[in-house]
Order: structure tokens, then sequence, then C-alpha cells
């Protein structure tokens, strides 16, 4: 007879590729049930995107069949308990588990293509997500998911007005774009779009998510620094393209959370455009503006290196017709941009297992 402790001795031999302990040492082993030769539990994973899952299922099954009862039936379920090590006591995005800033040294590499897709993946692997368009001078939300024209709703709360996000795709949306007319230009000082900033954050309802992915405007400013001295940023993904000029700026940007008193995580860095394939040539890579240059200032930064994103024409064409390529049809650049998410995830929670808890930052003026 099978009994729950060999069940626990069994999986204390399965290691969490990411975490390097054990599945029992980690607590992820919850709800044992036997019945002759059935055996059924459930592994608590730290996030519903974990890319690791299957990995974990096939080594879960064949340390109970080699160790406990070769003829052993086992079922094994999942469910996650996405962690969060916040230190604000979470009064303000009180519901928000993680909250990953995309940010670029300079505008047009894609940033805006990569938080979207980024958000999108996270939201296909069973996590609760909402995008936050924080680019205030240059709102690209509405129109790569098509929501041009549409305003978002409001309710009370308390006698206090909180805006609701707009739903689609499976993911909260949120951006400046929605409020004001794209006709007119955003022309505003530093102050105000900081003061746009702390809104989207407080006036929002952004309710349960696991992960707020916020998509910020390009350089390293004033809006940079507001947002984290408003919310705990779990950490930061850092999109470059291969080229010096970008590089050089990518630097920057790595360099101003560095400082020690931001001192937020990189969570890791993604090459995108990393290079040109046809649609007619699906396995021929054309290195147009260089190769390999954000892998490489990861490695000379000890980054994680989160992956390449192809430049691929349905990529572009996704975005401005409202279709981002995570929901579109094209397998290579959801495969990259899945490849890139899985990354992201594991960088996530062994940041949210090894590191200091994440708390807002304290700007000396």
């Amino acid at each position: 007879m099978m009994t729950t402790e060999d069940i626990l001795k069994a999986l204390s031999n399965v290691q969490e590729p990411d975490l390097g302990k054990d599945l029992v040492t980690l607590n992820m082993v919850k709800d044992i049930a036997i019945d002759g030769n059935n055996v059924s539990f459930t592994i608590v994973l730290t996030t519903p995107a974990c890319p690791m899952k299957d990995m974990m299922q096939r080594a879960s099954e064949n340390a109970i069949k080699l160790l406990v009862n070769k003829s052993a039936q086992v079922t094994v379920n999942f469910t996650a308990n996405t962690s969060s090590i916040r230190k604000d006591n979470q009064q303000t995005l009180s519901g928000v588990k993680n909250i990953i800033a995309v940010v670029s040294g300079k505008g047009g590499v894609g940033k805006s293509t990569v938080s979207a897709n980024l958000a999108l993946a996270l939201a296909e692997g069973g996590a609760s997500v909402g995008l936050m368009d924080a680019d205030i001078y240059g709102p690209s939300v509405p129109i790569m998911f098509g929501v041009r024209g549409e305003r978002p709703m409001m309710k009370d709360v308390e006698g206090k007005g909180v805006i609701l996000p707009l739903d689609k795709f499976g993911i909260k949306l949120m951006s400046i774009g929605l409020l004001v007319d794209e006709k007119n230009a955003v022309v505003w000082r530093g102050p105000m779009a900081s003061s746009a900033i702390r809104q989207f954050v407080t006036d929002v309802d952004w309710g349960e998510l696991d992960y707020l992915v916020i998509d910020m405007p390009p350089g390293t400013g004033d809006i940079h620094l507001t947002l984290m001295q408003t919310v705990p940023v779990t950490g930061v993904v850092v999109v470059t393209t291969p080229q010096n000029v970008a590089l050089a700026d990518a630097k920057k940007a790595i360099a101003m959370f560095g400082q020690a008193q931001i001192n937020v995580p990189i969570i890791g860095l993604v090459e995108n455009m990393a290079y040109f394939t046809p649609a007619e040539l699906p396995n021929n890579k054309y290195f147009l503006f260089g190769k390999e240059g954000g892998k490489n200032l990861a490695e000379e930064y000890d980054l994680p290196f989160l992956g390449q994103i192809p430049l691929v024409q349905s990529i572009r064409e996704g975005g401005d017709e409202g279709i981002p390529a995570m929901v579109g049809s094209d397998q290579l650049s959801q495969e990259a941009f899945r490849s890139f998410t899985a990354l992201a995830v594991r960088s996530i929670a062994l940041r949210n297992a090894n590191m200091p808890t994440t708390k807002v930052i304290e700007m000396v003026e």
C-alpha cells in the first residue's frame, strides 16, 4: 500500500528547475489522495505561465513509479500561487502581485509591440494580466488592440469616480489614448504627465492581477521616476535592437535602474528586430541591423538574455490592424514571443525567490 509519506519522499527527489530545490522543501505539493494504485496530488506553481510544468509532471510521475510503485496510476494537477514580495502594505494596486515595466533607451525599438505580446503570452499561459500604456506622448495600445475611439467606463466607489479598464483578448487595457482625441497632441509639462501616471495607478480599477505590464515611454525621465515612487516595481524588461545606436541608449536605461537610490531589478534584456525572415523563406535569417548586439550587451552586464524577436512583416501588420502577433496566425512570431515570455516568467520567479522584497523608491531631491 502506498502512503502519503511514500509519495512525499519520492517527490523530494523532484527539483523545481528554476529555484533549485525540491518540490517538497518548497511546499509545492498539496492534496495527496491515494486509492489503491491510483495517486493524485497538486503541484502549486509560482505562476500559471510556468514553462517547466510539463517537465515537473513527467519527473513526478517517474519518481513515484520508480521509487514507490511501478504500477501506480499518477494524476498530477496544477494550480498557481503567483509569488509576490511587495513591501508597501499593498495600499496601491492592492490586487496586483507583480508589476513589470518594459523600458527602452530610445524610441522605435518595438517596446510597445514587446509589451503587448508579453501581456498576451502571459495570459495565454493562464495568468490574469493587465497592460498599462504609460507612454503619455505616444500611446500605441489603442491602435495595437483595435480599440481606437473606445472610451472606458466609470464607476463610483465611496463617492470617488474610478476608471474601468477595457477588456480585450483576455487582458485589461488602459491608455491615455483612450481618454483623449488622438487627433490632438498631448502637450503636457513633466508634472502633468507624472500626475496622469499616478492617476492610472490610483484611479483605475485593475482588480486582481498576477501581472501588470507597463509600457513605459522611451528614455529615462520623470515618468519612470514617478512610477517607481508610486508603486513597487517587481522588475524591468529592457528592449533593444542589435545596432550600436540602440545599444548605447539601452546602456543608459540599464544604468538608470542600477543606481543605488533606485535599484530596481532588471528581469532581463530582449533583442527585438534581431533578424529579418521573409514569409516566403521562413528558414532564412538576414541580420539587417547587426548580429546579436542585444545578446552581447546582456552578457556584458551579466543580465538574463530573454531571447530574440524576428523582424517579421506580420508583426507590423498585426499591430497596425489591431491584432497583435500573439492572437494572429503567424507561428514564427508567436513562438518567439512565447519563448521570450517563458524566460521572463522564469526570471521573475527567480527574482521573487532570491532577491530582497521590492518597495517604492524614495528619491532624495
